[in-house]
């Protein structure tokens, strides 16, 4: 599934349509820097019912949240130096809760260790900063 998200209000849309279907497992989302892979777990999280601040993991690499009692996950491994350390932090146990959401930005930082991923999306941002979002793992009604 592709879509074009034209503003953060299209983003926030796409968000919420992927809430009411309650994800489950590891979401993988991939972009560059600033393609607005945090902006869209923000609205994700809020969709879901979060009503604190989302900080991004870049330096923490996860930030747990309970909501509603769903243990969700966001994980950022842009600063990874090295795979292993996911076990030494305890990050695999994270898929082990039933119906935890393990939101992992820059996957491609540890795919060698990790489980394949239930979902994947992937955005790009484009020089009219729309972004064209590509969608793997499930079908999403946007109406």
């Amino acid at each position: 599934m592709t879509i074009i998200l034209k503003d953060e209000t299209d983003t926030e849309r796409l968000a919420n349509a992927l809430a009411k279907t309650n994800p489950a497992g590891s979401l993988w989302l991939s972009g560059d820097l600033g393609a607005g892979k945090t902006t869209f777990t923000r609205y994700l999280l809020r969709a879901l019912g979060h009503t604190g601040a989302v900080k991004s993991p870049t330096y923490t690499l996860v930030e747990p949240y309970n909501i509603s009692g769903k243990s969700v996950y966001h994980a950022d491994l842009y600063r990874l130096n090295d795979p292993e350390e996911l076990d030494f932090i305890g990050f695999f146990e994270y898929f082990d809760e039933p119906n935890s959401l393990v939101i992992i930005e820059w996957a491609s930082r540890a795919e060698t260790v990790l489980l394949k991923p239930d979902i994947t999306i992937n955005i790009t941002r484009q020089a009219d900063e729309s972004r064209v979002v590509e969608i793997v793992g499930m079908d999403l009604d946007l109406s």
